[in-house]
């Protein structure tokens, strides 16, 4: 519940404590490499299309609805590690997963340690999701 923790000290802060905060829902996401994401390597990681394709996730039709977003709508993912925002678009994906391309924004939800393989664990991570109402 960490983000909520922040929500809440956010919100006595600002002395809003009245307003109903969204609580975040939680999820098992599972950052992948897609095809287009690979094409995109070859222009640039750092074109418009690159980063669209970076912060796209993919979210069930009712898993969209628990949250209370339509696709294009921003919610913010958090690990112990860190967090970002992600743009949703509605996929044909279990309830309860999420994927997400690796890039520079999965990277703010991993933990450093490899386990000696070079590479960090970034499969099956429970993460939280709350909708935000803009890219941040």
């Amino acid at each position: 519940m960490l983000l909520a923790r922040q929500l809440e000290r956010t919100a006595h802060s600002r002395n809003i404590l009245s307003v109903p905060l969204m609580q975040p829902k939680k999820f098992i996401l599972n950052p992948t490499r897609t095809a287009k994401q690979g094409s995109q390597i070859n222009v640039g990681k750092f074109g418009d299309e690159y980063q669209k394709i970076v912060t796209t996730l993919e979210i069930s039709p009712a898993d969209m609805e628990s949250l209370g977003v339509a696709t294009g709508d921003s919610v913010r993912v958090s690990t112990e590690f860190g967090e970002a925002v992600f743009q949703c678009t509605e996929a044909k994906v279990p309830d309860g997963l999420l994927f997400i391309p690796y890039g520079p924004p999965t990277c703010r939800l991993m933990n450093g340690d490899t386990d000696g393989t070079g590479m960090p664990t970034s499969k099956g991570w429970e993460v939280e999701v709350v909708r935000v109402d803009a890219p941040e």
